[in-house]
């Protein structure tokens, strides 16, 4: 007899799911209200907000919201129509990809509706099944997601770790021979979790030893890291030595889309051979548009990463002359880490929404190693130094009652209660 379908979705909601009516509506799917920005609301009460990509403070500058709104009474939500193959190609889309190929420092650029499936489509897009794939086992889910799309080998190694890409790099040359193949190597320009660059020169400087081609997603380095904001390679002075570059709008730029960049050529082909690209709707007018102005200010406007970087700073700096342990991140994204159980993160974190008014992301395993709390935070250049020290404040007060037992005993008190 066969099974029913869903009988299997019935009995396991999966690993988050299964937590869906005790988390539902707080600790995940939680509705944060009122203008985007350091300061929103939670619960009816105002939070003091961590927990929001838009490095730049973007989504609310005047400029911005003025573009986004003259190109909705212009063109209106649904310009163009189709996808941009048979019938949704536009002068903007074209001028945006110049703009962002000049910015990046590559040939050419292709623009994508979303990030997540744009590099899906471009992982596939880019191997058959005689090519070897290498990557970071700490890679995006996006990437992952693209990797098991692939039907050839592939070959994952330990984060950051210069010995196993080497070895990993050995393994895919001898299968690639064997096949005929080539390798396609893939890493992050900063890894989102940790705050880690990934290690973008010494990977580039290994293509003299072995044959692969490069693709680093690069969301939280652009516009956040280099000079000229250009991303991670610019800021390690390897990104010519980046073959396909990725990024999102959903991080510095404040909206939504995505872009590929690299030769012209290669570029030229991922445009007739993008599967979510050639056969899904074009990124919609409003969102090119308001791409092209943030893009400008982000071009014209050192400033705002100098902001940014002042507040990254004095919150980093701040934690480590507080005791907090932050990691080995060189980036923006600032995790905290502390010593916990999973029940004791989820009374924390009431506690931070509650009776501190902070919100932030809080990662526990399976994401990290059992008794590990990990506090993520994503300073922008719109925070204060008062909303720093306001939050420094808040860390000392729960450290203090992580250590003395405080949170454990009011964990066991919710277990019983539930029991």
């Amino acid at each position: 007899m066969v099974k029913d379908l869903f009988e299997r979705i019935q009995n396991n909601k999966g690993p988050l799911g299964k937590w869906a009516s005790q988390a539902e509506g707080y600790y995940v799917f939680p509705k944060l209200e009122g203008e985007l920005g350091p300061r929103m609301q939670f619960h009816g009460k105002e939070i003091l907000n961590w927990s929001i990509n838009d490095y730049l403070g973007l989504a609310n500058h005047p400029e911005v919201r003025q573009a986004d709104a003259d190109a909705a009474i212009k063109y209106g939500a649904a310009y163009p129509m189709g996808a941009r193959m048979m019938s949704g190609h536009t002068d903007a889309h074209e001028q945006l990809e110049k703009e962002l190929a000049a910015f990046v420092m590559k040939e050419s650029a292709y623009l994508l509706n979303f990030g997540y499936q744009g590099i899906m489509s471009a992982i596939d897009a880019l191997v058959t099944k005689n090519d070897i794939i290498v990557y970071d086992v700490d890679a995006h889910a996006c990437i992952i997601d693209g990797v098991r799309l692939h039907m050839g080998k592939r070959f994952t190694y330990k984060h950051n770790d210069l010995e196993s890409m080497e070895k990993n790099l050995q393994r895919a040359t001898k299968m690639a021979q064997e096949t005929g193949g080539g390798i396609l190597f893939i890493t992050e320009g900063v890894f989102g979790m940790r705050g880690q660059q990934g290690k973008l020169k010494e990977i580039v400087a290994m293509k003299k030893k072995y044959n692969f081609r490069l693709l680093v997603d690069d969301a939280h380095g652009f516009g956040t890291l280099g000079k000229t904001g250009a991303g991670a390679g610019e800021e390690q002075g390897c990104q010519d030595g980046i073959d396909v570059y990725f990024s999102t709008f959903a991080k510095s730029m404040a909206s939504i889309g995505a872009f590929l960049a690299g030769d012209k050529d290669v570029i030229d082909y991922l445009k007739y051979n993008l599967r979510s690209q050639m056969f899904a709707k074009a990124l919609p007018m409003i969102q090119t548009v308001g791409a092209l102005k943030r893009l400008q200010l982000l071009r014209d406007n050192p400033s705002l990463k100098d902001k940014l970087w002042e507040n990254v700073n004095a919150l980093q700096n701040g934690l480590k002359a507080h005791g907090f342990n932050i990691g080995d991140t060189n980036t923006c994204v600032t995790p905290v880490y502390l010593e916990g159980s999973i029940p004791e993160a989820m009374v924390m974190v009431n506690d931070l929404r509650e009776n501190y008014n902070i919100f932030l992301s809080i990662v526990v395993y399976p994401v990290i190693p059992k008794g590990i709390i990990l506090l993520r935070m994503i300073p922008t250049a719109s925070h204060t130094l008062q909303d720093i020290e306001e939050t420094l404040t808040a860390f000392d007060a729960i450290r203090e009652k992580l250590t003395n037992g405080t949170y454990a005993k009011l964990a066991e008190a919710n277990v019983e209660n539930m029991a």
